[in-house]
Order: C-alpha cells, then structure tokens, then sequence
C-alpha cells in the first residue's frame, strides 16, 4: 500500500532528522525548503500520486487547511495517510535551531510566530493513523489518542 506521511510541527522539531532516520531508503521527501515554489512542490506531489510513490511532506503543514491540500488528493488516489505531530517546545525548537549551520536556521520570530498558528491535528481530517513525535534519547514515538491533547 502507498501512503503519504504528512508532518507537522514547529521548525527544528526534528522532521527532517526523522525522515532522513526512518523514511530515506522508501519515501520521496517533499519540502518546500528544498522545492523553493509551491509549484515544484505540487508537480512533484502530483506525480508521485500518479506514478504510485509513497512520500513525505516535510513542511510545517501548522494548519488543517494545509493539511487538506495533501489529505483529500493522496485519498482520491488511494494512498493511505498518516500523519506525524512533533510535540516540540519553542525554546527546544530555538535551541535546536541555534545549532543548526547558518545556512539552515531560521528566524527566532518565525518559529514563535510558527508555534501560535499550530493547529494540533487530528483523526477527524482524514488521517489513517496519527503519531505523537518527541526527542529524548533519540525519537519516542508514540500512538496516538485524541484524549490525550
């Protein structure tokens, strides 16, 4: 079965770290970071739904409405859908950020900025499954429950 993994959290919360661990030899990575347009990023997403390929969407993807964008078209094609929240605390993110290369980092305000227009996700959007995502000792993974939030 093809699926389309969809993260969400923060900037530097570890979504690019998780995919490079767990997805690298079997997923293609989407990332508006790397695409530079929303357009190469919705040709490549296009054809990765056509051509059957299971992909990551590494964005933020902080809101419901972005996350219909990849939702509703990967289940028109038959994809399974899981998403992946990274429970990640802004000073977290602004540390890990600061030990980033210059070239990777981020302004402080957009990740602030970033961590007020999070929209937790949820079930109900469409998603096949859901994961709690954290850093510790590595990424802890764990099931998700709507309760839980």
């Amino acid at each position: 079965m093809f699926e389309v993994v969809i993260f969400t959290g923060i900037q530097a919360a570890g979504k690019s770290s998780l995919f490079r661990e767990r997805f690298f030899d079997t997923h293609v990575r989407i990332n508006l970071d790397m695409l530079r347009t929303r357009h190469r990023e919705r040709t490549l997403f296009e054809a990765c739904l056509a051509g059957k390929a299971s992909m990551v969407i590494d964005n933020t993807n902080l809101t419901r409405e972005l996350r219909s964008k990849y939702i509703a078209p990967a289940r028109q094609h038959g994809f399974r859908v899981i998403g992946y929240y990274f429970r990640s605390q802004v000073a977290e993110s602004v540390a890990r950020n600061a030990g980033r290369s210059e070239q990777q980092q981020v302004p402080e305000r957009a990740i602030t900025r970033a961590a007020s227009s999070l929209e937790i996700p949820s079930l109900s959007e469409g998603f096949d499954e859901l994961f709690y995502v954290r850093l510790g000792e590595g990424f802890v993974i764990a099931p998700w429950s709507e309760d839980a939030l």
